[in-house]
């Protein structure tokens, strides 16, 4: 059987710890995966983790920094889907909130759900990303790749409904407000709290507006406007 290199050999050993954390949730941040665990579970010793991490510490640093730029899927993917089938910009805004819903409520319902679990517990774990630096480079790089994507679909979005930003306001503008809103209800759901749910009942077709709908609804018709043809 071949040796396995160093970059083999962290690379085993982050995984399983990434899946151990998956596996239990944030709410002890990294600490709580051992390092001595890890090494039990794929059978290698202690000393082929300690020629690449100096210390317990060391190891925990890289743990988080991976685990924070975790993704198993782009983040606007989810919304893209959800939206497909809209025909109005404020149905676009209805699925796509309903849908963000779903997916960090999934993360009480469904243990098994990846998705879910990596986003929310990378979310907790930036929370706290002050402590090393190395977490706060990682924590702003997957806000930038986030704000770039969103930014980009939002664009999209009102290019497809004829509408802009209100001057002096962006579209990047709009994404970091918009990831400020989603994160703060992500944060509810990882607290267990539901969230409310209403009919509108002006609508003949009594459709269900999630409270995230309801906000980003009042943000769009305040941050934005129709281009005249």
């Amino acid at each position: 059987m071949a040796r396995r290199s160093a970059e083999d050999t962290r690379r085993v050993i982050l995984d399983t710890a990434l899946r151990l954390l998956l596996e239990r949730g944030p709410s002890a941040g990294v600490q709580h995966i051992r390092l001595q665990e890890v090494l039990r579970s794929v059978g290698l010793t202690t000393g082929a983790a300690y020629r690449i991490w100096n210390d317990q510490d060391h190891f925990h640093r890289e743990l988080a920094t991976e685990m924070v730029l975790l993704r198993f899927a782009p983040p606007t993917e989810s919304a893209v889907v959800a939206t497909e089938g809209a025909d109005t910009f404020e149905e676009v805004i209805r699925l796509a909130c309903a849908d963000h819903v779903r997916y960090v409520s999934v993360f009480h319902t469904d243990p098994g759900s990846r998705r879910s679990h990596a986003f929310l517990t990378a979310l907790a774990l930036r929370t706290a990303a002050g402590a090393w630096p190395e977490l706060r480079d990682a924590s702003m790089k997957r806000h930038s790749d986030s704000i770039d994507q969103f930014t980009a679909f939002y664009t999209s979005m009102l290019d497809r409904f004829s509408m802009r930003m209100r001057p002096p306001l962006s579209v990047r503008d709009f994404a970091e407000a918009m990831a400020s809103i989603g994160e703060g209800f992500a944060v509810r759901a990882a607290e267990g709290l539901e969230h409310p749910v209403f009919i509108d009942e002006d609508d003949p077709e009594r459709r269900e507006w999630t409270l995230m709908g309801i906000t980003v609804r009042e943000l769009v018709r305040g941050m934005t406007e129709f281009v005249e043809k």
